[in-house]
């Protein structure tokens, strides 16, 4: 078991991440307690209500604080997904439809993957579940474009808690 755990930690990764319920200073201490060098907002619209986590904002403290920022709208899930996915509810017809629309997004697919093989990046939205997020799709289909191996790691709401304790 250790040495699969051992062979686990040599692995590329990308990483995702929900601020939903966290704390821009918590966001921060977790991106530093997994070493991460670029976020990769993957929000079609990069707003939030939330202070910090708009675009603008985002990008001027993510590299106050050390790390790169980029935006990749392309991999956002597009608004009448989004909106129809509010009134039914059904998580499986969202995914095929976010799945069909990211076929039709390769070139941005393969741009993350080479900046994943390239630098430690994690993948930004607001879902706190990686489960019902499309950050979990589009890190998937990297992975299947990957030209390496390529393991998807959810840094989850309980991650952060453990790391802002090591840092306090």
């Amino acid at each position: 078991m250790g040495i699969l755990l051992s062979l686990y930690s040599y692995i590329m990764k990308v990483f995702t991440m929900g601020y939903e319920g966290i704390s821009i200073d918590n966001f921060f201490s977790i991106l530093k307690s997994h070493n991460i060098e670029l976020l990769v907002d993957v929000r079609e619209l990069p707003l939030s209500r939330k202070p910090g986590f708009s675009k603008t904002a985002l990008a001027s403290a993510t590299l106050s604080q050390g790390f790169k920022y980029i935006h990749l709208s392309k991999l956002g899930c597009p608004r009448e997904i989004r909106h129809s996915y509010r009134v039914d509810q059904d998580w499986q017809l969202y995914t095929h439809r976010f799945s069909a629309y990211l076929d039709t997004q390769t070139e941005a697919v393969m741009r993350l993957e080479q900046l994943v093989i390239a630098q430690r990046c994690c993948l930004l939205c607001f879902e706190a579940d990686a489960s019902y997020c499309h950050r979990s799709i589009v890190a998937k289909r990297v992975q299947q474009y990957s030209t390496q191996p390529l393991a998807i790691q959810h840094l989850t709401k309980t991650l952060i808690e453990a790391a802002a304790l090591s840092f306090a």
